[in-house]
């Protein structure tokens, strides 16, 4: 009979306790919904902004601004002032693109890995590819600026780095 009792009391304690577990769940989820829904009622445009490169030698920064539905960008190097059309997208995953319209590489030699398959295609014969893509993360945009052995391209030749991050200035401009 006392394994009984102790029986019946562990299933009380177990039962208390889950239930409170189960509460405490569910004020997170509520918690979650409501900064969807604060976030849904209340949307700022997040992209907008100045973004300034602050490492190495490549004095770059672009700034995002919105007109009516379009983002526009004015793109700058240390030799060059380009403006034209951003596209802001989010793919299935979840990763969040900009992409800077109407740029073109600077070089691109294409998918160089079958050279000896594709010897009739030289490089001059490729179409340079427009559009310059940064993955955007909160407050950076980040673009992959040349390739590999692979897939031999540079997009912005001014600037050496593989990876331009550009980080969004918190200054009004």
């Amino acid at each position: 009979m006392t394994n009984f009792r102790f029986f019946l009391l562990f299933i009380s304690f177990l039962t208390f306790t889950s239930c409170n577990q189960k509460t405490g769940q569910l004020s997170s989820i509520e918690t979650v919904k409501n900064e969807k829904i604060v976030s849904k009622e209340n949307p700022k445009n997040e992209v907008e902004g100045t973004y300034i490169n602050t490492t190495g030698d490549c004095p770059i920064s672009v700034i995002i601004s919105k007109d009516k539905n379009e983002y526009q960008y004015i793109f700058k190097t240390a030799i060059r002032t380009l403006k034209g059309k951003a596209k802001y997208s989010q793919n299935s995953s979840g990763e969040k693109y900009l992409v800077l319209e109407g740029i073109q590489w600077d070089e691109y030699e294409g998918d160089i890995s079958n050279e000896e398959e594709n010897d009739s295609v030289s490089p001059k014969d490729l179409e340079i590819p427009v559009g310059i893509d940064a993955l955007y993360v909160k407050d950076t945009l980040t673009i992959q600026n040349y390739g590999n052995a692979m897939n031999s391209y540079t997009k912005i030749s001014e600037c050496g780095l593989k990876y331009i991050q550009l980080i969004k200035s918190n200054s009004k401009k």
